[in-house]
């Protein structure tokens, strides 16, 4: 009897350390984001494109488009009218399952940033949807995340060399993302907070994963992203680039 529980109250003990152990690292996570929080919110360059004022038709002033994958077509990327509201469409729809849209922003050279966009899957048999890209440092090397609502999820990546790897969720161990509510043909808004190699996202204003990585450490440029054969809508882009 006495064994038996000296072996609970050492079970305990672990069960204990571990549970602390979790508390610490969600401690630190949520530390490091309310910093970056105040540093992008009292020190930051704030750019928001609404193209109100781009032309319909032609791609926005200031951006570069390339793609990722070794096939398909060049990136179609403008402005086009969505119920009187001008929005940034990838409209290129004959391209393969590997291959990716990317259009940055020349502008602007940036580390820790905070970026936010409402988008809305307009067509697309193998892919829907898109996301952001950050620390864009060639058509090969980058980080995105999106949101596709054929899926119903949203992951996080890294592409590098040309090779796009899911990155797994804090807490979840190796996971493909997270599934999420219908996202279904309307509007959603999507933020990503990046500070150092921790990356908080948001979906609809509602926290929903968060990854760690440091594969690419230095600036890079910011933009949008979609995959294959989607057309995908993007509106009130809005940036928030730490000093």
């Amino acid at each position: 009897m006495k064994v038996l529980s000296i072996i609970i109250l050492s079970t305990i003990i672990l069960i204990s350390c571990g549970s602390q152990q979790e508390v610490n690292n969600v401690e630190v996570i949520n530390k490091s984001e309310k910093v970056l929080k105040k540093n992008v919110s009292s020190q930051s360059i704030d750019t928001a494109f609404n193209f109100d004022n781009s032309t319909i038709g032609e791609a926005p002033k200031s951006w570069s488009m390339s793609f990722t994958g070794k096939a398909g077509e060049k990136p179609d990327w403008r402005i086009m009218d969505d119920n009187g509201f001008r929005v940034l469409s990838q409209q290129s729809y004959e391209n393969p399952n590997n291959h990716f849209n990317n259009i940055v922003y020349d502008g602007l050279i940036t580390k820790n940033v905070e970026l936010q966009v409402s988008l809305k899957g307009v067509k697309g048999q193998m892919d829907q949807g898109g996301g952001f890209i950050w620390r864009f440092i060639d058509a090969d090397n980058y980080y995105v995340v999106r949101a596709n609502p054929l899926e119903d999820n949203v992951v996080m990546y890294k592409v590098e060399n040309g090779k796009r790897t899911d990155l797994p969720v804090l807490g979840k161990g190796r996971t493909y993302g997270i599934d999420v509510k219908p996202l279904g043909s309307d509007w959603n808004r999507l933020k990503l907070i990046a500070i150092d190699d921790l990356f908080t996202v948001y979906l609809n204003d509602e926290q929903i994963f968060q990854v760690k990585d440091d594969t690419f450490t230095n600036a890079g440029k910011v933009g949008l992203w979609t995959k294959a054969d989607a057309i995908s809508y993007f509106y009130k882009f809005i940036v928030k680039a730490a000093n």
